[in-house]
């Protein structure tokens, strides 16, 4: 299960995850960032509340980036816990993203 809450100020969205992000989930933040980006020049996904993410998450994170790339805009990762953060360094994505 997946529990996201959306901010948005100004051109800055703040997406806040809690739970699991996979095959099952994945489907519906993809949703939630497909709603923010239009809104937003900054996303902030702040995963403190992460406590799993799966393959099928990892492409939506990279996703995400590229879209917010493609805009010149900007993503920033926030609050990466211990075992989100070794998968991030695993597949090469640690030093692709704005992690803060």
């Amino acid at each position: 299960m997946l529990n996201t809450k959306t901010g948005i100020y100004e051109e800055k969205a703040v997406i806040s995850l809690e739970g699991k992000l996979d095959t099952l989930t994945s489907p519906e933040l993809e949703q939630v960032i497909t709603e923010v980006i239009p809104q937003t020049n900054e996303l902030i996904l702040d995963l403190e509340g992460l406590e799993y993410t799966s393959s099928a998450g990892l492409r939506v994170i990279l996703s995400t980036y590229k879209r917010m790339n493609a805009k010149n805009g900007i993503l920033r990762v926030r609050n990466v816990n211990p075992v989100v953060m070794e998968l991030f360094e695993m597949t090469e994505l640690a030093p692709i993203l704005n992690i803060e």
